[in-house]
């Protein structure tokens, strides 16, 4: 069982690739290593393959990164199954987790949503859809500042808000004021749902 990530920048012909490529490359190292486990291509279109446990926070974690871009976002489908063939590279590579992500992927622009997620069983896809449909309703509106904040916490959800506010050079009730804010406590809270949901999840 692996999950695979089809996704693409929100807005990037609005940018230099410079602009965003460095901070999405920068990202997709810390996940694996090209080409083999993810790569870039078609200008603004990845793939990355990563353990199913961490498929979802790394989604999360890789549009906060993207937003503390100002009008940036990131358009990103997740699957989860199988891997049946291993290619030179990841995109050569099949699957059922594969065929999800990328079914799942070519929706995405026609339903207006940036986050979806396909496990091949009706009922958890369900039930994850909509928790990501309304976290998405507070996380596409996370501001430079927010997004900042959530990368800080889900690269290490140890650190308390006393070490960010020395980070950033803030007090920490602005700490505070921005966990509200990006709803720090919701995402975790997601994230803690889906590693529950990852111990049922079979192919």
């Amino acid at each position: 069982m692996i999950a695979v990530i089809t996704g693409d920048i929100v807005n990037s012909e609005d940018y230099n690739s410079s602009d965003w490529m460095p901070i999405l490359k920068k990202y997709l190292n810390t996940l694996g290593t090209p080409p083999l486990d993810w790569e870039v291509y078609r200008g603004d279109e990845f793939q990355i393959k990563l353990p199913v446990n961490i498929a979802l926070q790394s989604a999360i974690q890789l549009k906060a990164e993207i937003k503390k871009i100002k009008n940036l976002d990131v358009r990103m489908a997740i699957g989860i199954g199988s891997e049946t063939y291993v290619g030179s590279s990841v995109s050569e590579s099949n699957g059922s987790a594969y065929k999800r992500s990328g079914r799942v992927f070519n929706t995405l622009k026609a339903s207006k949503l940036n986050l979806e997620i396909a496990t091949g069983n009706k009922n958890y896809d369900k039930t994850l859809n909509l928790i990501l449909k309304l976290g998405l309703d507070f996380m596409n509106d996370w501001s430079v500042v927010s997004a900042e904040i959530v990368t800080m916490v889900l690269q290490n959800p140890k650190v308390s808000q006393k070490e960010i506010a020395k980070d950033l050079g803030i007090k920490q009730s602005a700490v505070s004021q921005r966990y509200k804010r990006a709803r720090l406590d919701l995402v975790l809270h997601i994230l803690d749902f889906y590693q529950e949901l990852c111990k049922e999840i079979k192919e």
